[in-house]
């Protein structure tokens, strides 16, 4: 969130330079200033949404949630672990030069894992992420998947299951 009016630095210069910067920031642009031409001046500046004061507290969490949603990084064309190769605009893979035959869900799984970088990826972003934020967190739905995924990876086993904290390549 960026407020407009700041004591030291206007809100504008600072979104702009932000989005100068190539920061993935979401910029939520908050003012007090309601006008048609204010809105357009702060999204031409790069800001991502533009909230006008006052506001309920319930539309600013929304807001950031539908900004959290949309920030999620662009992943590359081609992603790589050891000799897992995914090539995202094909949506193949390959482990040691041999096609792994992947259903749509395991694929977006080795996908997101492999995108992570080593970053542990819980669950719950598995589930918001490859299938939709409103299933069932209590679901073994990510459990068997990853399973599967381990059985057509073979080994040695790439997926490290980390132990009340999600999945990591």
């Amino acid at each position: 969130m960026l407020d407009r009016d700041l004591p030291a630095m206007h809100g504008d210069e600072v979104c702009g330079k932000l989005v100068a910067a190539g920061g993935r920031s979401r910029v939520l642009m908050l003012t007090g200033a309601a006008q048609d031409e204010d809105l357009i001046a702060g999204l031409g500046l790069g800001a991502d949404d533009y909230l006008t004061k006052p506001f309920a507290f319930a539309v600013r969490v929304a807001r950031i949630g539908a900004l959290t949603r949309r920030a999620q990084p662009s992943i590359p064309p081609l992603l790589e672990h050891g000799d897992v190769v995914v090539d995202t605009a094909k949506r193949c893979a390959k482990r040691a030069g041999r096609p792994l035959a992947l259903r749509p869900k395991e694929f977006a799984v080795l996908e997101l894992l492999l995108a992570a970088q080593g970053r542990v990826v819980s669950a719950e972003e598995l589930l918001a992420r490859v299938w939709d934020e409103n299933r069932d967190p209590f679901t073994a739905t990510v459990k068997i998947t990853i399973s599967r995924l381990r059985a057509k990876l073979g080994d040695p086993p790439l997926i490290q299951t980390v132990a009340k904290a999600g999945y990591r390549m």
